[in-house]
């Protein structure tokens, strides 16, 4: 899922093969070879197929009004949509071996776009309840639900054995859950009122990082609930956590006391690299992070001016990809970079 703070983009204006971007910023001493691979629009949340040489992502392109499911080679050519073309679509992942793929889509619900929600009540993001959890042959073919609950289910990854972590509100919360590779046995691992979500599993499968905020009774938390019933969520501080497979041995990670979200893992498995706006005092700027598993060595990775983010490492460790509205033609534009990666 977008973070909310980024959801207003720009108008897709197509896609060319990739160059090689300006130079990095002279701070961005862990990127080398930044390329740009998407050109205009909505781009974000690139992952990396098993074996690092394909990506699958969601923008909005093709006359298409909201985000679809594309798939592209590393070096972004070979771009082919695999969602339904119908609904809005979210958080593409590749099933191990990549002979599947995994994405959640509201299709099911109707053919149109969900509508965007009213901002009478400050800024909100949508948690739309069409959407469901869907696995597909890579190129879109064979497309079957995984989900069928009502309300959200998404923001779904896989660890190598083919077990799905993904985020739900079906208890009445949003909170993180697994189940099988086929959808069956689910089970629940975080059990606080508040947002717990974007569950990400280390490349041994052993652990999930995740963001999340417990929230204490009072008026915060009234407000969250009475959004949730309305399927809203209003984006608020968030720190990262990690926690076993089965959701035992559930820790905080950072107290940054800002919105930070989308952890994925160094192939080491000993560092997190997540988006944070922990350095802006407006909260609008979010760039990328590293840090230990203690807590320790928390390092910004990125120093572009407006918003990097939903940062994965390529499996061998030597390139990462992320989101980023640097080189934009026009305000909000967000593409998908990547680079050599500088241990």
């Amino acid at each position: 899922m977008k973070i909310a703070l980024i959801a207003s983009l720009g108008v897709c204006a197509g896609l060319t093969v990739a160059s090689r971007s300006p130079a990095p910023f002279s701070a961005e001493h862990h990127l080398r070879n930044i390329r740009q691979l998407t050109f205009g629009g909505e781009n974000a949340e690139a992952y990396f197929s098993p074996d690092g040489t394909r990506l699958i992502f969601q923008s909005t392109r093709d006359g298409y009004p909201c985000d679809q499911i594309y798939t592209m080679k590393m070096d972004g050519t070979d771009v082919r949509r695999v969602s339904t073309g119908k609904g809005r679509t979210t958080c593409g992942y590749y099933y191990p071996g990549a002979n599947e793929i995994l994405f959640a889509s509201t299709h099911r619900a109707g053919d149109a776009c969900p509508p965007k929600p009213s901002y009478e009540r400050g800024y909100v993001w949508p948690i739309y309840e069409g959407y469901d959890i869907y696995r597909s042959d890579p190129d879109g073919a064979n497309v079957k639900p995984l989900t069928t609950t009502p309300g959200y289910d998404a923001e779904a990854t896989i660890a190598p054995d083919g077990l799905i972590a993904f985020t739900s509100v079906r208890d009445g919360d949003l909170e993180i859950y697994t189940m099988k590779h086929d959808g069956a046995d689910v089970r629940r691992l975080t059990h606080r009122l508040g947002p717990d979500g974007g569950p990400f599993f280390s490349w041994d499968g052993r652990r999930i990082a995740y963001r999340g905020r417990p929230l204490k009774p009072g008026r915060e938390l009234d407000d969250y609930l009475a959004l949730l019933k309305e399927h809203l969520w209003r984006p608020t501080q968030l720190e990262l956590y990690v926690m076993d497979r089965d959701g035992g041995n559930n820790r905080q990670l950072t107290t940054l006391g800002a919105a930070s979200f989308a952890p994925s893992w160094h192939p080491d498995g000993k560092r997190l690299v997540f988006a944070s706006n922990k350095n802006d005092p407006k909260q609008r700027n979010f760039d990328v992070y590293l840090i230990n598993l203690d807590g320790s060595g928390l390092e910004q990775v990125t120093f572009n001016e407006t918003f990097d983010g939903f940062p994965m490492f390529s499996p061998d460790a030597k390139h990462l990809v992320f989101s980023s509205n640097r080189n934009a033609k026009v305000v909000g534009e967000t593409n998908i970079f990547t680079a050599d990666w500088v241990d």
